[in-house]
């Protein structure tokens, strides 16, 4: 029996180890079932013959670390970056079934972490398997790099990768998702968006007090309300001076792949219920915003009573998340420095920032022959795929490359309307079976390079 093959036998085994991790809570921001977790994905990986074992650095949650050396090609290594770390499931009511249950419906299974990310790692760990199994070798090097904090922003990953340069190079990084599109074409990924997050907060009196005393102490709310407003204009165009000073052009070959680049509008509106994109974009403008363009967002606002039912208070302090996209070359520290001088020169000395992480945003290049074959996996395994300049969202791809200075490319199972970081979170299992394909077939490839 070819790999091939093997992987279409062996869709229940891939459903039941995924069913065991995602009942498995791992719950980065609340450091819920971390190392239980990190121990559970060691013995997947060892059950399929890699040899594993656990890394640690202090203060940091485990990263799993997993290799099997290739005798036909020991001359070539592929290395698997993915997470088994999750968002928290709150809110617990938007819930059909638990968040925790692996629940299988049709051609979907249910649960926190089924996409993001444990389904994805569950294809790497089944691809392997596939070739161990029939084979008794794989086509190349592989290693496994499994961290459990990327949820909450990957805070030590640079430190592991500096640590342990030499247990992680590699010639090439399969990062830990890929999505497919509405018409389920898989999206072949060269990059990731940087992100700075900071909280904004003011705090005006030592406790909160009557409304009707409006008339003579501040309301932090608004003192807050009009600092945000000097962020961004209504267009979404960030008003912070240099803002956009180191940013790198698109270049030609980006523009032009950006171009050819399939995007379903109106899919993408029905399926978040809205009428219209910020600033009325669309066609190419709304292509190049989501793989070229940085966000002020708000994440969170909050102040005074949020309850059910009115009670006239007023605050004594308030407070707002925002979450900065950066594109390449906005250096996280530099976007920092700006962000506090731009509310120094305001007149909002007096509104503190604190700064929870920031990350650099990275790019593979097109031409690199480690995207060719992987696209050319793509194709074979799904049928014809999409190459995407950048993510809009955000990973340490950028500690990978500066590091072990290697190609990262995605490519996975994510269905893109899959409700990551959202209540019912599932993952597609007819997408999962073609990624654990698609992977065998980079493997195969990734052993013929010269």
């Amino acid at each position: 029996m070819n790999p091939l093959k093997y992987v279409d036998s062996q869709m229940p085994q891939l459903l039941s180890d995924l069913q065991k991790l995602i009942r498995q809570p791992s719950i980065s921001a609340k450091n819920e079932g971390i190392e239980e977790c990190a121990k559970l994905v060691k013995q997947l990986l060892t059950k399929t013959g890699i040899k594993s074992e656990i890394l640690r650095l202090k203060g940091a949650a485990p990263v799993v670390y997993g290799e099997i050396i290739s005798k036909s090609n020991p001359s070539k290594t592929l290395l698997f970056y993915n997470h088994y770390d999750v968002q928290p499931v709150e809110p617990f009511n938007l819930w059909d079934d638990h968040p925790f249950s692996g629940k299988i419906k049709g051609n979907k299974i249910f649960g926190r972490g089924s996409s993001d990310d444990k389904g994805e790692l569950i294809t790497r760990i089944q691809a392997v398997s596939a070739y161990v199994k029939t084979t008794g070798d794989v086509p190349c090097n592989i290693k496994f790099l499994i961290e459990g904090e990327e949820e909450t922003g990957s805070a030590h990953i640079e430190n592991y990768l500096k640590k342990y340069r030499r247990k992680f190079s590699c010639d090439g990084v399969i990062w830990e998702f890929g999505y497919v599109d509405s018409k389920n074409r898989p999206v072949v990924g060269l990059g990731m968006k940087g992100l700075l997050f900071v909280e904004l907060s003011i705090i005006e009196s030592i406790r909160d007090a009557h409304s009707s005393l409006a008339v003579l102490i501040k309301n932090p709310a608004w003192r807050l309300i009009n600092a945000l407003n000097t962020l961004r204009d209504t267009n979404g165009r960030i008003l912070i001076k240099d803002w956009y000073k180191d940013v790198k052009p698109l270049s030609k070959d980006e523009l032009r792949i950006i171009s050819k680049e399939p995007f379903d509008e109106q899919s993408f509106k029905k399926e978040f219920g809205v009428s219209s994109f910020i600033g009325n974009i669309h066609g190419i403008n709304a292509k190049k915003a989501l793989v070229g363009s940085g966000t002020c967002n708000i994440a969170g606002l909050v102040s005074g009573y949020t309850e059910e039912g009115a009670k006239t208070v007023l605050p004594s302090k308030a407070l707002a998340k925002i979450d900065f996209r950066l594109v390449p070359n906005m250096d996280p520290k530099k976007q920092v420095l700006r962000l506090k001088r731009h509310l120094n020169s305001k007149g909002f000395s007096d509104i503190d920032v604190k700064v929870y992480h920031g990350e650099a945003a990275a790019r593979t290049n097109p031409s690199d022959p480690f995207v060719t074959i992987v696209k050319q996996a793509a194709d074979e395994s799904y049928g014809k795929s999409i190459l995407n300049i950048s993510n809009a969202g955000t990973g340490p791809m950028a500690s990978f490359v500066s590091v072990l200075n290697t190609p990262c490319v995605s490519i996975g199972s994510t269905y893109m309307f899959s409700r990551i970081h959202s209540p019912n979170e599932f993952a597609r299992i007819d997408l999962l079976k073609k990624t654990t394909k698609c992977m065998c077939l980079v493997m195969d490839k990734m052993g013929n390079l010269t």
